[in-house]
């Protein structure tokens, strides 16, 4: 963060100083206490089971030197009616400050906008000082967060853009507006809020519609609702995927014993070889569409294809790790939706091992045919894995068949999958995050003691 006295934070914020308006912050802003640093800003809410107010001197022990929030505490305040209203101000204004020297890049998509934040940022920063979004902190307070911790040697910014509601990224946008705006598909995350892929479409066009004077879209080819986004904007398009008409296309994928993709990227004008560190296919199309916004945002094709391999993925998504024992975790518990989950099955069955067996629970906000999707997705998972553990879901059963073992809960998959995985096993670990599986890939991974605490982190 640019340094920034209390007295010029209350000013930008309409808020008013309790305590020493010549602190100095320095550092990020945060909202849990035992992330500060020294020279940090505290934001404190005031929620419906903890507030945040309370823990101001711990985050003072931490390095916090000052608070943001809706009342006096322990430390120098600034103290302001609205908290989340504050901190987005306060956001807008230092990127604007910054704006003359910075590239600011916007992804989403229904699947997949993590992992191309992700190797866009291993791209960009190979090139310049970069700041990108921490694992999917990608709401109305995760981007603000992202934007406080540019300084003014960061040159690129990118944000990763979530949606629940029509009208969640028209206001991102409007705290800043993306020189490139990527959006990567529409699929059936939040049907049951949006109701509609039509909707869905209509929530992550508003990226395409944000963007600044002489800002680029760049758009899935493959996705026939990505593609027509074209029409929502003036400024110029630049597309990627699969198809013959992409400008940036994908080419001659081949997976290794891992499932890693290697395959050939090709613009009009040029050719490059990568070869990703990453498990599944799907990769592959995540890295076309991150060297699509690289070119958009100056870099060269040569220089993102030798940056892509460096990429590292954000946690629970499709983690490769030995287990004692001999046998796999392929990790991908973070998030599902029908797509992502046939994607992690394709990974699966291209990984080799002596015995497949995919451990899914429920894919979460697909609204009325979530029943049906389900029993879809477990004949999927049938006909790629040699047994299918449904954790918590009759439909995935029902579809698994013959080769499902239907299981109530996490407790009983740690118990059943102790039991039984050995040597050249594979297990993939994969649903929404509401299911919690990330327990199940964690008791896998460091035995019956010692797992680490649940980490949270925003679904969308």
């Amino acid at each position: 963060m640019i340094p920034l006295s209390l007295g010029e934070i209350a000013a930008v914020v309409g808020g008013s100083v309790v305590g020493d308006g010549a602190v100095t912050v320095t550092a990020p802003a945060v909202l849990d206490s035992r992330q500060a640093e020294p020279g940090s800003l505290f934001v404190a809410f005031a929620g419906e089971h903890a507030d945040g107010h309370d823990y101001a001197f711990q985050a003072g022990w931490a390095g916090a030197v000052a608070v943001l929030g809706s009342r006096p505490t322990a430390l120098p305040t600034v103290v302001v009616t609205d908290t989340e209203t504050a901190l987005q101000a306060l956001a807008a204004h230092v990127v604007a400050r910054l704006r003359e020297g910075l590239t600011v890049v916007g992804v989403t998509g229904s699947r997949g906008k993590t992992s191309t934040k992700d190797l866009l940022a291993a791209v960009l920063s190979s090139a310049a000082p970069t700041i990108a979004t921490s694992g999917s902190l990608n709401n109305e307070l995760g981007v603000p967060l992202t934007m406080l911790r540019c300084t003014a040697a960061t040159r690129f910014l990118v944000l990763e853009m979530g949606v629940r509601h029509i009208g969640d990224i028209a206001k991102l946008t409007g705290l800043v507006a993306p020189d490139v705006g990527v959006v990567l598909n529409v699929g059936q995350a939040h049907l049951s809020r949006l109701k509609s892929r039509a909707a869905i479409a209509r929530a992550k066009g508003e990226l395409v519609q944000g963007l600044a004077p002489g800002g680029t879209a760049v758009l899935c080819a493959d996705d026939p609702r990505v593609a027509a986004m074209r029409s929502l904007t003036d400024r110029p398009v630049l597309t990627f995927g699969r198809a013959e008409h992409a400008d940036v296309r994908v080419l001659d994928v081949v997976l290794d014993r891992l499932a890693r993709p290697s395959f050939t990227l090709r613009t009009a004008a040029a050719r490059a070889p990568v070869a990703l560190p990453l498990v599944g296919a799907h990769q592959a199309l995540n890295a076309t569409a991150a060297a699509a916004a690289a070119l958009a945002a100056g870099i060269s094709l040569d220089a993102a294809a030798a940056a892509l391999p460096t990429v590292s993925l954000s946690q629970w998504r499709l983690e490769l790790r030995d287990l004692a024992g001999g046998a796999t975790l392929l990790d991908d518990s973070y998030n599902a939706d029908p797509d992502s989950a046939r994607a992690a099955l394709d990974a699966l069955a291209a990984i080799e091992g002596k015995r497949r067996i995919a451990v899914l629970g429920e894919m979460l906000e697909l609204g009325d045919g979530s029943e049906a999707e389900h029993r879809a997705v477990g004949e999927y998972a049938a006909a790629r894995a040699d047994v299918v553990v449904a954790v918590g879901s009759r439909p995935l059963a029902d579809g698994a068949g013959e080769r499902v073992v239907a299981l109530a809960d996490n407790a009983a998959a740690i118990q059943w999958l102790r039991g039984r995985l050995t040597a050249g096993d594979v297990v993939l670990v994969k649903a929404s995050r509401g299911a919690r599986l990330d327990e199940v890939a964690a008791a896998l991974a460091c035995g019956p003691q010692d797992q680490p605490a649940d980490q949270p982190m925003d679904d969308r």
